[in-house]
């Protein structure tokens, strides 16, 4: 692992909430994004994770400047892209690229596939380069680097001629996944890749992707809400909730002792193949709804819905995203990590605890 390529400092997006017919004022904002902190390394897959709602498909955007955000910095290879013009951030997208959560939505259904990926090619002018570089006889043409990456990603090259209504929802994802190869980025943003797809054709995706990052030296942002997608293909995994990272820890740490309420609570809802272990452990519930990003509670966040509720600190404190003993490099944004990690403090309410169902003999 190298230094951060993309390190996110402070990010937020606020979107106006208007009302008015004639004249148009601001009421409020949605918090979509408010205050998120990270850093991904070169070579690295940072797995993104939340309920719906929680801003992180709206983050992922956001880097990219698909949304400009309202505050924060997104520093790319040492370069902040929101202090770019028009024509640098054309040049710097050309090596941040991103994959799309629904395939039939995201590909024009005007386009051949020959079409879809080789328009990148001529938006950064790189057909053009390989023609003055290589000649039109060269076999370098746009056309032929768009017939390799259907090779690369799986598909017939009698594919390009044809349209995305004509294939299946993994086989479109798979012609999103080649668009966003094709110009060699350096930092994929990969929002839901598989969550659109059955779950024999999510691995296929999967394995793509683990596949493309070993040949190409990829370095990915996955976000998901499928916690057992995002434990296999992840180094570090950022759990986020109501705009705000409130976890991070690498893979393997934070799946073995979660320690915000609210990951303890994602964790102990992912179903186990083991019947008997199924069995066996506890779940917690969260009640509640998800509070609305317009009007986020003071304090802790999660403070509404949080089994480890103590009152006053957690209702006024907003608990700051740190590192915690004995766990370098993991972050919390709990009060009571520590004590929760110590097992001094438990659910309060019973009533939220699933005890375990004995197995039947």
């Amino acid at each position: 692992m190298s230094e951060a390529l993309l390190r996110v400092q402070g990010l937020k997006v606020h979107f106006p909430i208007k009302r008015g017919l004639v004249v148009d004022r601001t009421i409020g904002h949605v918090r979509a994004v408010d205050g998120v902190d990270l850093a991904v390394r070169a070579g690295q897959t940072y797995g993104l994770v939340g309920e719906s709602g929680c801003g992180k498909s709206t983050l992922g955007r956001a880097i990219l400047r698909l949304e400009e955000p309202t505050d924060g910095s997104v520093i790319f290879d040492g370069e902040d892209i929101r202090q770019l013009k028009a024509e640098p951030l054309r040049l710097i997208r050309r090596r941040m690229q991103m994959v799309f959560q629904d395939p039939l939505s995201s590909l024009d259904p005007r386009q051949s596939v020959e079409s879809s990926l080789t328009e990148p090619l001529s938006v950064h002018g790189l057909a053009e380069a390989d023609r003055e570089e290589f000649g039109t006889d060269s076999g370098r043409s746009h056309l032929a680097k768009a017939s390799a990456m259907l090779d690369v990603v799986g598909l017939p090259r009698g594919s390009l001629a044809k349209y995305p209504h004509e294939f299946s929802g993994g086989q479109r994802q798979r012609i999103g996944i080649a668009r966003a190869m094709i110009l060699n980025p350096d930092l994929v943003i990969a929002d839901e890749p598989v969550s659109a797809l059955d779950v024999s054709v999510q691995a296929q995706v999967i394995n793509l992707l683990e596949h493309l990052q070993d040949i190409l030296g990829l370095t990915y942002l996955v976000i998901a809400h499928d916690l057992a997608v995002v434990r296999h293909i992840s180094d570090v995994i950022g759990v986020m909730y109501l705009g705000t990272l409130v976890e991070e820890a690498d893979s393997d740490d934070l799946y073995a002792a979660p320690l915000h309420p609210y990951t303890i609570a994602l964790m102990s809802a992912i179903p186990i193949p083991d019947p008997a272990v199924e069995d066996r452990r506890e779940r917690i519930l969260l009640r509640g709804d998800l509070p609305s990003p317009a009007n986020p509670p003071s304090g802790c966040r999660f403070h509404t819905r949080c089994p480890y509720r103590q009152q006053t600190r957690c209702d006024d404190e907003v608990p700051a995203l740190r590192e915690i003993e004995p766990a370098p490099g993991r972050r919390v944004a709990c009060h009571y990590a520590e004590e929760i990690l110590a097992g001094r403090i438990g659910v309060k309410d019973p009533d939220l605890v699933v005890e375990p169902v004995a197995a039947s003999t």
